[in-house]
């Protein structure tokens, strides 16, 4: 007998080749691909593997000294990581590439699957399946009264455990749990939400650090900052117009043995002005000052400011005004750069140590507690011909010695200057006087706006609600046949791991046979009802919808 074969192009048993796909059948199938869930996963694991290098090579919205350090150590790794951006991972192509693709892709999951489970809602209870005692978990019983007054006390049993219903002749089929998918649904589309709100930040935000002096001032402006980085689509020059003077900060420690020198105390007194209304306020670590347009100040950290008066050779006043130094230790002995370029007829620069608890020991000079009980500062002189203006832009942390040389002491070492408040010395050579005429503080304000923190923490709380609706909930379904004199009550369980199911089998049976329930001997094994339903659906061997 021969087999009849088709001659077609597709079929394997041919070896044709099948048809080029079109470019919209293509298109079709690229965005299934992206829309199914297995790839958002996939995504989802992508974004947080491409997060690992921005948290461990240095970032330039963070710390370009850092970076710069970096690139010249490591020259071979400098190669590679510079046209990767590494340097800047998250505003990076690939990984906004990887960002945008999870959005789309869990769009794309959400709304197929909003729209499946509003046409769910609507419909009734699955049907009544033909044969309850094949489900897992099922109890033979009587009929109390009529089988009337059997299915209305069942479906008042279930109504009272918030079971949906659908009553027919023969008996009755329920379902609970529509909520599971709903709290799923939430769940996704909250973190779609998040992300929407966490770009939102990033390309409408900006954040910005400034070092103040007590006494001194802040504009929010760009040139007033120390370091500044702005979204993509914000415009740097329509910053919210506010002036914020720090009037005074204070600082508490701890004197006593234990935790000797530990913080207790970090406040800002400050005089704030927008829009034409100056107010007074308090700014504390964890209370930040928030201005009518929602931008947030916040208080980073602190430090000393020796007050310092360069006098030159010409006896002309070179540099007077507060220096602020960089703690190095928990007892904030600090370092600090003293330039007085306009100096005559030498330039003058210093570098120097200031220790607010000053000790000198075998160990040399260092602080003992971070408070200003002592304070000491410790200098080193340079000199050299007057510098050709540049332009070019220098730290104000370190000292660039080019052209300079240092002025030696009596002994022909370097000249080394160990001041008290209030104290000065006269430069060797006739090349002018320094004098340390106190010290102040200063702070470091993080200003920040990101207009998207507020829907990003709702999305977050509603993500997570919708997260425990989906854990928690138990999809099941019930159901009642009457069975000439006696009904049959089964149930099964649509999730793995759920428990109780027996029992509301044996109350529901209790309900229709109109007696007290008794737990006793159940047919069927409920562990065993997930490999079940995931051959076949018991309750509908054949398809109905059960």
């Amino acid at each position: 007998m021969g087999v009849l074969v088709r001659d077609d192009p597709v079929s394997p048993r041919t070896g044709g080749s099948a048809p080029a796909m079109r470019t919209g059948e293509f298109v079709r199938w690229c965005w299934t691909q992206l829309t199914s869930m297995r790839t958002a996963l996939v995504m989802l694991f992508m974004l947080a593997l491409a997060a690992v290098p921005g948290s461990m090579i240095p970032q330039e919205t963070i710390s370009p000294v850092e970076v710069a350090d970096f690139k010249a150590a490591n020259p071979v790794l400098d190669a590679v990581f510079t046209p990767l951006g590494m340097y800047s991972v998250y505003t990076s192509v690939w990984f906004s590439a990887i960002y945008l693709l999870l959005f789309m892709s869990l769009v794309g999951c959400i709304l197929p699957r909003i729209a499946l489970y509003w046409r769910t809602l609507r419909k009734p209870p699955p049907t009544l399946p033909s044969r309850p005692d094949r489900l897992p978990v099922n109890r033979r019983t009587t009929v109390g009264g009529t089988a009337e007054e059997a299915l209305t006390r069942a479906e008042t049993w279930l109504h009272g455990k918030r079971y949906r219903t659908r009553r027919v002749a023969e008996g009755v089929s329920a379902e609970r749990g529509y909520s599971r998918e709903a709290g799923n649904l939430v769940f996704h589309s909250g973190l779609v939400v998040l992300l929407f709100g966490l770009a939102w930040s990033n390309l409408l935000g900006f954040h910005g650090s400034a070092v103040v002096v007590e006494g001194k001032s802040f504009s929010n402006v760009i040139t007033q900052y120390d370091e500044f980085t702005a979204g993509g689509w914000k415009n740097s020059d329509s910053l919210e117009p506010f002036t914020l003077k720090v009037d005074a900060f204070h600082t508490k420690f701890e004197t006593g043995e234990v935790q000797r020198g530990a913080a207790r105390r970090f406040d800002a007194d400050v005089t704030f002005t927008d829009d034409g209304e100056t107010t007074t306020d308090l700014i504390q670590v964890n209370t930040p000052l928030i201005t009518n347009g929602g931008t947030q100040i916040n208080l980073l950290g602190h430090g000393y400011a020796p007050l310092i008066t360069i006098t030159d050779g010409n006896g002309d006043v070179a540099f007077s005004g507060p220096v602020v130094f960089l703690p190095q230790d928990g007892n904030f002995s600090s370092v600090g750069v003293i330039n007085a370029p306009d100096a005559r007829p030498q330039r003058l620069a210093f570098e120097g140590f200031f220790f607010p608890t000053a000790v000198l020991d075998d160990k040399g000079p260092r602080s003992v507690f971070p408070d200003a009980a002592n304070p000491e500062l410790f200098l080193n002189a340079w000199s050299g011909p007057p510098a050709k203006e540049t332009g070019i832009p220098q730290s104000i942390y370190s000292l660039d010695t080019t052209g300079l040389s240092p002025v030696p002491g009596d002994d022909g070492e370097v000249l080394r200057m160990r001041l008290t408040p209030n104290t000065g010395l006269a430069l060797p050579n006739g090349l002018g006087t320094v004098t340390f005429d106190g010290w102040s503080r200063w702070v470091k304000l993080q200003v920040s706006q990101t207009p998207g923190n507020t829907l990003t923490l709702i999305a977050l709380m509603v993500a997570v609600a919708g997260l425990c609706v989906s854990l928690f909930v138990r999809p099941r379904r019930l159901f009642v046949r009457i069975d000439g004199d006696g009904a049959v009550v089964g149930g099964l369980d649509r999730t793995d791991a759920a428990t109780g199911l027996d029992e509301e089998v044996a109350h529901l049976a209790a309900a229709v046979a109109d007696e007290e329930p008794d737990a006793g001997d159940t047919v069927g094994d409920p562990a065993g009802h997930a490999a079940q339903w995931g051959m076949s659906d018991p309750a509908d061997p054949k398809g109905t919808g059960a």
